[in-house]
């Protein structure tokens, strides 16, 4: 029995000897992209480690890019302005594919399942889907034509919703859509049912979709207020909200139109940058009425929650885009101001809180900090960052 004991052992050792190491030691619940700008590459940060993995190049123009990641977090999808679609392999830290799909192109989401990639395109106007997979083209989705001319409304504010829905917006027409792949498939040419939406207000530039993935909400350009669309009941049309949004009678310069992915909506309070003045608005989370409003030194651009909605971090457009201030959100007050440094582009929670990261464009570099003790942990050497995207997003609806 000795004998077949030992024998079992260094069987059993052999086996754990010959057993390939993995090329990667990390879960992909740890990656995070940074997006750096001007030099067509992103970085692959460890959130744990606090460090740099690998940058991956070759991906366009990232001057307004944004990423999805695919359910299990292996893969993430960026949208260039130049029109590219990539998928990137974080695990092997590696670009799988890139094609230019359109001219252009102001962001994109990924379906429910995980199985459709979206890309919203200002040329030639319109929504482009594809496999995930293989990044094949399964369906175009053109937008209202412009009379006289010789293109098509541009479209923004393109999320994903429940029920393997896409909703975005149209900037020259004044419409919101609604697309359901929910019954679309090969044996139909993946055509989608659509919704349209007209008259929604002047010039929709971006939207957001709650939390609960209940309602869809764009912003207006071309006058003060937003346009509101219940996912539940689409069948009511659109509903107008805070009318008084916006740059207001006085039409002051906005040197950084606000990215609405950017509110925050924690429990019954929603907070807002105030287009143009140096506030965040409070709002009521379901009468969606303005309860307040918070004096901050500059023109708010990215306004965002810790996980737990006790603070909110605030950046601004220049000339106060050196600073970060948080504020309270029981108290509804300024608690600190801090100056990480030169141009603030970005903020990214950890999913637990415990962890904000910041981009610093002309800094080049991304900062780490602990938003309890408001005390700076480490920095990272990065090419002009913009955008910081962590893993926890694919289980997200609307990012």
């Amino acid at each position: 029995m000795l004998r077949l004991v030992t024998l079992a052992s260094a069987i059993g050792l052999t086996a754990c000897v010959n057993t390939p190491t993995p090329t990667h030691s990390l879960g992909s619940g740890d990656f995070g992209v940074v997006i750096e700008r001007d030099h067509s590459s992103v970085l692959l940060v460890s959130q744990a480690q606090m460090r740099s993995l690998a940058r991956i190049e070759g991906l366009g123009d990232l001057s307004h890019a944004s990423l999805v990641y695919s359910p299990d977090q292996r893969y993430a999808y960026v949208f260039a302005r130049d029109g590219g679609l990539s998928k990137l392999d974080l695990i092997e830290q590696r670009l799988v594919k890139r094609i230019i799909q359109g001219g252009n192109s102001i962001g994109g989401a990924i379906s429910q399942d995980g199985r459709l990639i979206a890309v919203s395109n200002y040329e030639p106007g319109g929504v482009k889907v594809f496999n995930s997979d293989t990044l094949e083209l399964v369906a175009d989705i053109p937008a209202t034509a412009l009379p006289g001319q010789n293109r098509n409304a541009r479209t923004v504010g393109l999320v994903d919703a429940p029920g393997q829905r896409f909703v975005f917006s149209l900037f020259d027409s004044d419409e919101t859509w609604l697309a359901d792949f929910s019954q679309a498939s090969a044996s139909n040419d993946y055509q989608p049912q659509l919704q349209r939406f007209t008259g929604i207000g002047k010039q929709p530039y971006d939207a957001l979709l709650t939390p609960d993935g209940r309602y869809y909400i764009a912003g207006l350009f071309g006058e003060d207020g937003m346009a509101k669309l219940d996912l539940w009941h689409p069948e009511r049309g659109i509903e107008r909200v805070l009318d008084h949004y916006g740059r207001g009678e006085q039409k002051l310069p906005v040197y950084k139109m606000p990215h609405l992915e950017g509110w925050t909506v924690a429990g019954d309070k929603t907070f807002v940058p105030a287009v143009g003045h140096h506030q965040v608005l409070v709002l009521d989370s379901q009468s969606w009425q303005q309860k307040g409003a918070i004096d901050v030194l500059g023109q708010p651009v990215f306004v965002m929650t810790r996980p737990d909605h006790r603070q909110i971090w605030v950046n601004f457009a220049y000339p106060d885009n050196s600073k970060v201030q948080v504020i309270d959100s029981e108290s509804l007050k300024v608690i600190a101001t801090l100056e990480p440094g030169p141009a603030v582009l970005h903020m990214e929670f950890a999913a637990r809180g415990h962890r904000v990261w910041l981009s610093l464009r002309d800094g080049h570099e991304v900062q780490v900090w602990d938003p309890y003790t408001l005390k700076k942990l480490a920095s990272l050497p990065a090419h002009s960052p913009s955008g910081i995207f962590f893993s926890h997003r694919a289980q997200q609806l609307g990012l």
